[in-house]
């Protein structure tokens, strides 16, 4: 005698199932705002010249360090330039630099990874070894030294950046390599005399792209943070191109009375940190599931 599962059964089984997956496939609500955030800083950058309100460079010195007013929203700064004006400018500099501080070592570190797990051999451990001495140093450490050794700008942080930033995302592809290289699949496709750049690119990188990025998303605010610290300190971009670092250095003299000289871009910066964090918890989150 068999037993047969009714209806009733299976309806609500396969019902279950399938809003199971669909909650696997739908990323988490907090990424979703913070996305929102940055796609809104994304689009501030990109329209700059139509959103801001006067000119960035724009000098009135008889306006200088005006109050915030309809005319100066956020007021003017100690040359008489619009602080709001210069705040959306900023932008631009500011999510070029961190999508490239954290593009190019993504690039970087999946070229070498792929060099090391695929060929093996020396290649592995002259790369390997090179990691090793490169993440022996604290990461800020490593940067600021190579930024006080090649000077002034943003093309320096982004040496830098790549310099020490690519060993993370070396490792996760080798890994993931050093994983798969010896499965059927992988052999299957070379001996089906497939070329090595089809196979790793076919067959091994997607399996590394939920943890890339998640990397990549945290790695483009740490670029972006790192961009003001280094231009707040006078190592960044000079004036009088507009960024939030250097905002925050010249509102420091006036805090006392133009506290928003500083709280503004200061604010800026706080807010879309939190996006690229909740973007980032989001999908650790989602990749975790």
């Amino acid at each position: 005698m068999s037993l047969q599962p009714s209806a009733a059964t299976v309806e609500p089984l396969e019902e279950a199932e399938a809003l199971d997956g669909r909650q696997r496939v739908r990323l988490p609500r907090k990424f979703w705002v913070g996305a929102a955030i940055v796609a809104l800083y994304a689009l501030l950058a990109l329209l700059a010249p139509w959103v801001a309100p006067h000119d960035p460079d724009a000098q009135d010195v008889a306006n200088r360090l005006a109050d915030p007013s309809w005319k100066h929203p956020v007021g003017t700064d100690e040359l008489g330039r619009d602080v709001l004006s210069r705040l959306v400018f900023a932008a631009r500099i500011d999510l070029t630099v961190g999508f490239l501080g954290a593009f190019l070592p993504l690039v970087v570190g999946t070229f070498l990874g792929a060099l090391a797990g695929y060929v093996g051999r020396w290649v592995d451990v002259v790369v390997m070894r090179i990691a090793d001495v490169v993440q022996a140093f604290p990461a800020y450490i490593l940067i600021i030294a190579l930024v006080f050794a090649l000077g002034q700008g943003a093309g320096t942080i982004l040496v830098a950046f790549t310099a020490t930033v690519w060993v993370i995302y070396a490792r996760i592809i080798r890994d993931e390599i050093l994983r798969v290289r010896g499965l059927d699949y992988i052999q299957a496709a070379r001996a089906a005399g497939l070329p090595h750049t089809r196979i790793i690119a076919r067959h091994v990188l997607p399996n590394t792209i939920s943890q890339t990025v998640v990397y990549f998303t945290v790695d483009i605010l740490f670029a972006i943070l790192a961009l003001a610290a280094f231009t707040f300190i006078g190592l960044g971009i000079p004036p009088p191109d507009a960024e939030w670092g250097a905002m925050i250095e010249g509102g420091k003299e006036f805090l006392r009375d133009q506290w928003w000289l500083t709280a503004a871009p200061g604010i800026v910066l706080s807010v879309l940190g939190l996006g690229f964090m909740f973007m980032g918890d989001g999908l650790d989150d989602w990749i975790s599931r």
